[in-house]
């Protein structure tokens, strides 16, 4: 079995898993420091339904494609290409979104939980519901953009859910040595290293997304010839020829091919692939001096003094 769609999947799980995790144990903490463990219950019972409720909206989403193909049997070959292209959309705007929101409110991450806990604790008979709550929908949160970038992934089968697996017990052990282990990560440099790898693997998405439009595109236009003006750019006269990315731009396929090591790797980590066009180089390049300038921009934003609290917190609960 081949392990190299588990990567990119272990490395979101496990960067997603760390900063629920941190939630977690600064919620525990709170909780300790307020002498109301009674209700720490509440916040397993949240992080458990958080992953339940993860798992479902994948179920549902794998489900909802294949009733599709077999409810309208004449466009099976062109509806998983489609939902492809769809959620990795969806993937590349929520991960996108999420590398650059966490870069720039992680230093008042802390500050903000311990408000909302204060808040939750406050509201008396109901304050399980509320810790409940806040657990929950930060574990469905981090769940749901990496169910969403699996769905996305989906005709690779099961092992990008091995990875994610994988990268949800990686985040459990960093969690448990934060905050029980009494082992010093430095938060900050993991999520950077972190978001440069996301940073690459969401470009790569970028990659990929293109070229299941382009497969809709061509059969859409062998399914019904009315649809044939979709494939605006088509070279007869090349080997490989596109619908919508244009001329190959490079063909490295005899030099690194992307089903071999370590091709492999690179094409699941990196999105490289042995053949790309016109359209997804431009589209990646694009993407990596725009979202990634965001993002490093937001890496220079002058510490303030409460950074340093926001992130060392491995003996606050203690």
């Amino acid at each position: 079995m081949d392990f190299s769609a588990a990567l990119p999947t272990f490395v979101i799980t496990l960067r997603e898993g760390v900063e629920a995790a941190l939630v977690v144990g600064i919620v525990l903490a709170c909780l300790k420091k307020a002498k109301t463990e009674q209700l720490n219950s509440w916040v397993y019972g949240g992080v458990v339904a958080g992953i339940v409720a993860s798992a479902l909206v994948g179920v549902l989403f794998i489900g909802g494609i294949q009733v599709l193909s077999i409810q309208y049997p004449e466009y099976a070959s062109v509806i998983e290409p489609l939902m492809e292209t769809v959620f990795g959309i969806i993937a590349i705007a929520l991960l996108s979104w999420m590398l650059v929101w966490m870069t720039q409110q992680a230093r008042f991450l802390k500050a903000e939980i311990e408000d909302n806990v204060s808040s939750a604790i406050q509201q008396g008979d109901g304050a399980g519901w509320g810790v409940f709550a806040l657990i929950f929908i930060a574990v469905l949160r981090e769940g749901f953009e990496t169910v969403v970038f699996i769905v996305a992934k989906f005709q690779q089968g099961i092992v990008p859910t091995i990875g994610a697996i994988a990268g949800l017990i990686g985040a459990v052990l960093i969690g448990f040595l934060l905050f029980k282990g009494g082992i010093k990560i430095n938060i900050r440099q993991f999520f950077q290293a972190m978001g440069i790898f996301l940073l690459l693997i969401v470009a790569g998405l970028v990659v990929g997304a293109l070229k299941h439009f382009d497969q809709t595109a061509a059969v859409l236009g062998q399914i019904n010839p009315q649809l044939e003006l979709l494939c605006f750019y088509h070279d007869q006269m090349a080997q490989d020829p596109s619908c919508l990315l244009g001329p190959m731009a490079w063909n490295t396929t005899s030099i690194l091919p992307d089903n071999q090591f370590p091709g492999l790797v690179l094409k699941a980590l990196f999105g490289y692939r042995a053949k790309i066009y016109l359209v997804q180089a431009v589209a990646y390049l694009l993407f990596l001096f725009t979202v990634g300038g965001i993002y490093f921009n937001s890496l220079r934003v002058p510490k303030v003094t409460s950074t340093k609290s926001d992130f060392e917190v491995s003996h606050s609960n203690k």
